[in-house]
């Protein structure tokens, strides 16, 4: 399957003026369903609850948005244009036939499967077909629930990382980091940074920090000694809060039993708020620690989110994929083999 190209215009756009389609409308998460009236009823709410999971952040948030249009009735010719569209049905149905007339499609379609188009009712448009086969219904539908789930939801993280990085990696900063810190992390050109000591802030407040705030840290104790615990981590969070960011943040109860990353590293997340008397914020907060024996440092690599009346898997997405890109260096800065 290609990747989501949401921001791509086609050919038509580009070099066919007597082309009449729209630009695709909607949000890049907001899937609408064409299929028949009778397979809604009957697995309707298979599918919504399979495709709308929830993740925590600083409530239950859905990843996806679902919205069933029949496409015999009068409202689909609007709702067939936006960004995301799956369709579910046979060959017979005439929104598939439609569909796989404007194609390309598969050359010997074999039900059932998934295939995707591009462009078909709209510009920037990306169309989900999960072809059933002839007669096939509710049964055949649902076994493939988690095949869409798994489709659209790496290819919502392909744009997330895509649109995080428009504004280009800063590998200026990379090589940087390495040279005075010891330690790597890849980020966007648009992020801003400063150091204290062994105290390295990113931050990202575009367009307005009264609107959207990321914030990356990153800091070490050494010597290693022992397995911090989450209470650990926490509390090192705090002190953090209260000596280097703009305002001190406590965490909430909210929050979530820590996991393993990898063999080295270990993350908690949950809800920070702002202390009594400041000004009111909260929102999710994600934090790593990482162990490098060969350097003998703890690292704790904390990244919060401030995004007050929005919908924040995607920015959580983003602060996860640069706590992903934190590597140790062989050596400390000075050091030579």
């Amino acid at each position: 399957m290609g990747r989501y190209r949401s921001v791509v215009l086609s050919l038509c756009a580009l070099a066919l003026p007597g082309c009449d389609k729209t630009v695709a409308w909607g949000e890049v998460n907001s899937i609408i369903v064409g299929a028949s009236a009778e397979l809604w009823e009957a697995s309707g709410d298979a599918i919504t609850d399979g495709l709308q999971p929830t993740i925590f952040t600083v409530r239950d948030e859905r990843t996806f948005r679902i919205t069933h249009q029949d496409p015999l009735a009068s409202d689909w010719g609007l709702l067939r244009e936006f960004r995301q569209v799956l369709l579910i049905g046979s060959a017979e149905d005439p929104w598939i036939a439609e569909a796989l007339e404007a194609g390309p499609g598969p050359e010997s379609p074999n039900p059932p499967e998934i295939f995707q188009l591009y462009d078909v009712w709209a510009i920037g448009q990306l169309v989900t077909v999960l072809l059933l086969s002839p007669g096939g219904g509710p049964d055949e539908t649902e076994a493939h629930v988690d095949d869409l789930l798994a489709l659209f939801d790496g290819q919502y993280r392909d744009y997330v990382h895509a649109r995080m990085f428009v504004s280009g990696l800063d590998s200026l900063l990379a090589d940087t980091l390495r040279a005075t810190g010891g330690f790597a992390l890849e980020l966007p050109v648009i992020y801003r940074w400063s150091r204290e000591d062994s105290i390295f802030i990113f931050r990202n407040d575009n367009p307005d920090p009264s609107e959207l705030i990321r914030e990356v840290a990153v800091t070490w104790r050494s010597p290693i000694a022992g397995t911090p615990t989450d209470g650990d981590m926490l509390d090192w969070r705090l002190s953090l809060s209260r000596e280097y960011y703009a305002d001190e943040q406590l965490v909430t109860e909210d929050v979530e039993p820590g996991l393993a990353v990898d063999d080295a590293a270990y993350e908690i997340h949950g809800i920070w708020e702002s202390a009594p008397g400041a000004w009111p914020a909260a929102g999710p907060f994600l934090t790593r620690r990482k162990a490098c024996p060969a350097q003998d440092r703890l690292y704790l690599i904390d990244s919060w989110l401030y995004a007050p009346g929005r919908d924040k898997y995607e920015y959580m997405l983003q602060l996860r994929y640069i706590l992903d890109s934190f590597e140790c260096e062989p050596m400390l800065p000075g050091e030579e083999m």
